[in-house]
């Protein structure tokens, strides 16, 4: 039997939180390499996880990916996951794939960019692999995967087979006889391992705090949708273990677009160094340390409109929400009560509860017997989630809103412990004058879709294609309880394709609209592919029924893809103007300026 070596142990020993064979592995959450989601304890109808250590450039690495690859196609029909984690430093997603396609790896490598749930592993090496028993999520094995590499030498073949050792024993219910080895490969550097002191000093006052205020308060805050308040430091102590469990399983802050596809304004995920200073800060012990708490100087009295008393407020009807339960979607519908059109250049809907309303989606039209829904020409002025401000439409932008039109709300509510009315209003306000452009809102819908029993990724596509050159400003994924994840994919008139936002980890609980940073030019041609993938399966927790084929429906136990895009097109001037700035004999200046925007948007 091959046992620890002494700088193995002692290295292994110094990690802040590091795994021996026996131990409960925690849950996480991590983006893989193509953009996947992957959660260690969505497994739990595995029978065993095996985890390997990936890193750029490691022979090591590079030379077991064949014999690991050998491993999972004779153990996947045992029901055995694989999957790989990078925790370098030095390697970024674009070289990750890179690397992958060059050396053919079929399995999700996961970026642990934060580099927290490696320091949680105590991983030392890469080539080092884990085996974990999803029946316990206790950690099985640990170390090498044979004995045919070492360095700079190599057997022609294994003698010592210590995973696959390990997997038989575990599948046949009993415990590897080897336990722990020595693993093989290139260093990884944690250079916030074993800093617990200097985890210590991180300022509360100067950097959690902020951090806090910036990204969590709006939710967490007096009659806020978040379960509890942060309004003082003992507040936050006293939540901190949860608190790093909800940011390492990704549950909070809750934002889900892939941040590699682009930029978004109403972004409030944390980058990476903000994670490690949470994390390292609460496994220091949360330390209050010296200085003001900025918690306490938060003014959580709001004016009632954030952007003065709106134009026309329409009363939602009211609705008494249960103590407990499920409160299927609610539809009530409101006629604009005014006698003219107008153009809307903002609006805000006020809750009647924080606490219950978890979101609104507003739409509208002009009455129709003969349509689906008795609505024609439907047009949008946007709705609530939690934590959303008032909705400032572009410059230059405006919704028509026709007198005699119907406005129709999508409402959810979620019980919490208390039955309560919701009186929720709309707050509009108008341009004083009709703006140069005229906001549209498109959507993709596909209600053909029919979702297979037990599915655990099964996907659909809705199509639509701009007929002329338009800027898109936001995009809505909508789906239900099922919903995985979502994409919305623009195929340009010249083949190429550019994705406009990916979501790989869809939350129902969310329903969020995605604000582009800056708005993405489209030319006309272009054909916008929304897909939603669902997970129909026992491991989805939200499922109401995996042995259901499920149809498209209105209801949270049926589903949807449904995806609206907002937008408006270039008007004759802009075009005109794009083409004079393309004609030979232009400026330097200019010339650079044009390239430059092209690089932007496409």
């Amino acid at each position: 039997m091959r046992r620890l070596t002494g700088s193995f142990l002692l290295a292994w020993c110094a990690a802040a939180a590091a795994l021996a064979p026996g131990d409960r592995v925690e849950n996480f959450r991590l983006l893989d390499h193509e953009g996947g989601s992957q959660q260690l304890h969505y497994f739990s109808d595995a029978r065993a996880v095996v985890i390997m250590v990936h890193g750029n450039g490691c022979p090591i690495v590079r030379n077991a990916l064949p014999a690991l690859r050998e491993i999972r196609d004779a153990y996947a029909a045992k029901g055995v996951e694989f999957l790989l984690i990078n925790s370098n430093l030095q390697d970024d997603r674009g070289a990750i794939v890179a690397e992958a396609k060059a050396f053919g790896v079929d399995m999700p490598i996961m970026l642990d960019t934060a580099q927290i749930i490696g320091e949680s592993l105590g991983i030392v090496r890469t080539g080092e692999v884990f085996v974990i028993d999803p029946a316990s999520w206790k950690l099985v094995y640990r170390g090498a995967l044979d004995d045919r590499l070492t360095y700079e030498r190599q057997r022609a073949e294994a003698t010592a087979h210590y995973l696959t050792d390990a997997l038989d024993a575990l599948l046949a219910g009993q415990a590897p006889a080897v336990a722990t080895t020595d693993p093989v490969g290139c260093l990884v550097n944690f250079p916030e391992r074993g800093r617990r002191e200097a985890h210590a000093a991180i300022s509360y006052s100067e950097t959690i705090a902020p951090m806090l205020v910036e990204n969590c308060v709006t939710c967490h805050r007096p009659g806020g949708i978040g379960p509890w308040a942060m309004t003082e430091y003992r507040m936050v102590q006293g939540f901190a273990p949860m608190i790093r469990e909800v940011v390492r399983t990704g549950r909070m802050p809750p934002w889900h677009a892939d941040p590699h596809f682009g930029a978004y304004a109403n972004d409030r995920s944390l980058d990476a160094e903000q994670v490690r200073l949470l994390v390292h800060w609460i496994e220091a012990g949360a330390p209050r340390g010296d200085g003001p708490d900025p918690l306490l100087a938060v003014v959580h009295e709001r004016p009632e409109w954030a952007l003065g008393e709106p134009d026309l407020v329409i009363e939602i009807p009211p609705y008494e929400i249960p103590a407990s339960g499920v409160v299927e979607y609610q539809y009530p519908m409101v006629r604009n009560p005014l006698d003219r059109d107008v153009w809307v250049r903002a609006t805000e809907i006020l809750p009647g509860t924080r606490e219950g309303l978890h979101h609104v989606i507003t739409t509208f039209g002009l009455p129709d017997p003969n349509r689906r829904g008795g609505l024609a020409r439907e047009g949008s002025l946007g709705g609530y989630v939690p934590g959303a401000e008032a909705e400032l439409l572009p410059d230059d932008t405006g919704v028509l809103l026709p007198a005699g039109a119907v406005l129709r709300f999508q409402m959810h509510y979620t019980p919490f412990g208390r039955p309560v009315t919701d009186r929720s209003r709309l707050g509009i306000y108008f341009h004083d004058a009709p703006p140069r452009h005229e906001l549209h809102t498109t959507i993709l819908m596909n209600p053909r879709i029919r979702i297979p029993p037990r599915a655990k990724a099964h996907s659909e596509s809705a199509a639509r294609v701009f007929d002329q050159d338009v800027l898109v400003y936001n995009l809505l994924p909508h789906a239900h309880y099922r919903g995985k994840a979502s994409e919305f994919r623009a195929v340009l008139p010249d083949g190429s394709e550019r994705v406009l936002l990916s979501v790989p980890n869809y939350d129902f609980n969310w329903q969020t609209t995605y604000e582009l940073t800056e708005p993405v030019r489209l030319p006309a041609g272009t054909r916008i592919v929304h897909t939603t993938t669902w997970d129909n399966s026992a491991q989805n927790p939200a499922n109401p029924d995996p042995d259901r084929e499920v149809p498209w429906g209105e209801q949270s136990w049926d589903e949807m893809l449904f995806g609206a895009v907002r937008w408006r097109a270039l008007s004759a001037e802009e075009l005109a103007a794009e083409a004079d700035s393309t004609r030979p004999g232009l400026p330097a200046a200019s010339v650079a300026g044009r390239v430059e925007q092209r690089e932007r948007t496409e």
